[in-house]
């Protein structure tokens, strides 16, 4: 399956905000999210709203022909972010220093039911690859639950490259997250 997988590169978060709400919703409601504040349908959508207001947001979507399969998206930390103002322990200040052109947020990447799981299609690496190639950023973060999936998705991240820099609770309906650096950007799969 993943060898007709496309990617479309879009900084218009209108042309495929009902996409993205639609696969936030399949896929959290399989991973029985749905009924928390945080990832409710509205709330997502306040924070994508949020972010692809950001000088630099994009979007990249997997298509399966023209059936979408996933989605990532990432915004440049910008001089006046507040990124890193929830971390429970603040980290150096040129460590969190930003000027809009040193760290990409990676704040979401998520792919639908047939194009993941143990079968190891590689589909999110790919679409969060594809993002990557073309960004300007020296490095990336993203924030990931720790506690869901027994800690494998922190783990699948690790195994991208990222290590774990601090801990965050962001919003006060959120969940207490590990945040995670993959410096530089770009390192060999």
């Amino acid at each position: 399956m993943n060898d007709t997988i496309t990617h479309r590169r879009i900084s218009d978060v209108n042309a495929v905000r009902e996409l993205i709400l639609g696969i936030h919703v399949e896929v959290r409601g399989e991973f029985g999210l749905m009924d928390r504040p945080f990832y409710q349908r509205d709330r997502f959508d306040e924070r994508l709203t949020a972010y692809s207001s950001r000088p630099g947001w994009e979007a990249v979507i997997a298509y399966h022909g023209e059936e979408p399969v996933g989605y990532v998206f990432a915004v440049p930390l910008g001089e006046n972010t507040g990124w890193w103002s929830a971390e429970r322990t603040p980290l150096p200040d040129e460590y969190v220093t930003e000027d809009g052109t040193r760290t990409l947020a990676l704040n979401e990447v998520l792919v639908r039911r047939p194009w993941r799981g143990s079968q190891g299609r590689g589909t999110a690496r790919a679409l969060h690859e594809e993002l990557l190639s073309r960004r300007q950023e020296r490095r990336v973060t993203l924030l990931v639950n720790p506690a869901l999936s027994d800690g494998r998705l922190k783990a699948v991240y690790e195994s991208w490259g990222y290590q774990q820099v601090g801990s965050q609770q962001p919003f006060a309906d959120s969940p207490v997250f590990a945040t995670m650096m993959r410096d530089p950007l770009r390192q060999r799969p």
